[in-house]
């Protein structure tokens, strides 16, 4: 599975966390309101980023297990403070051969944030299947859908969202990504097992005054596009510049786009 900087998950966060889809969310609390408790899986837990955006909005008592295949990520969301009524234990995981390890011990929820575009579609149907098969809710967050829309307008970006979207589906190390696709196919997968699917847009608007994350993006992709090849460099050191230049003088705004989803079992919780 793909590693990521402990700096690039803090800068992102704040933006992930303003970019979950309250409609989702509230569903998600719905479903889990009259338990006395529950039992919160974080799979690809990352520094547990997902936990601090969502407990607040879940009943309490709350016990969290967090898994991640990065001791040091694990061990950074091992050291966070957990708010008041919850509980937490980490444990790393290869989750792309040992994902069903992580279901045992009849947990009550299953979570991912920024999961689901990095891995390929047979792993996504053996884990949906899996869930599936032992009623668990899966609340999938921030699935990157392949949109990106940056202002002002540059007749390269096109072409530079395209060469991301392509290095998206690479293999991360579950096989093949399934990328840009990935939410569509979670809520396909989902549905044909019965399972009743809520679903909404959790886009990341970034805007002028976000000049770090807004720079980190821009440097990403036209590393991406030098990569991908099918660019020229000249042509992509151009676009760069361009870009840099928008977010200097405040002007530049950046939307990219990801899903929430809440798939839940029907008839169940």
């Amino acid at each position: 599975m793909s590693r990521f900087s402990t700096d690039w998950l803090s800068l992102r966060e704040p933006f992930d966390r303003r970019a979950r889809n309250p409609d989702v969310l509230r569903a998600v609390g719905a479903a889990f309101a009259n338990l006395p408790s529950l039992v919160i899986v974080d799979l690809a837990c990352g520094t547990g980023s997902t936990r601090r955006a969502i407990a607040g909005a879940l009943p309490k008592p709350q016990q969290w297990r967090l898994y991640d295949n990065d001791l040091s990520l694990l061990a950074r969301a091992a050291a966070a403070p957990a708010p008041a009524g919850c509980t937490m234990r980490t444990a790393p995981l290869d989750l792309v051969h040992d994902v069903e390890a992580a279901l045992d011990g009849a947990p009550d929820l299953i979570a991912a944030s920024a999961l689901l575009d990095l891995v390929s579609a047979a792993w996504l149907e053996r884990f949906v299947t899996e869930c599936a098969a032992r009623n668990l809710p899966i609340y999938a967050a921030l699935t990157y859908n392949g949109e990106a829309a940056l202002e002002p307008f540059d007749a390269r970006d096109a072409e530079i969202i395209a060469a991301a979207n392509r290095h998206q589906a690479r293999d991360k190390g579950f096989g093949p990504a399934l990328g840009a696709t990935a939410a569509a196919a979670f809520i396909a997968r989902c549905k044909a097992l019965g399972l009743t699917v809520t679903g909404g847009a959790s886009d990341w608007e970034i805007g002028p005054e976000d000049r770090e994350m807004q720079s980190a993006l821009l440097t990403q992709w036209a590393r991406i596009a030098q990569e991908d090849g099918r660019l020229d460099a000249v042509e992509i050191a151009g676009w760069f510049t361009r870009r840099r230049e928008f977010v200097a003088r405040g002007v530049s705004r950046i939307r990219v786009g990801h899903r929430d989803v809440f798939a839940q079992p029907t008839g169940t919780r």
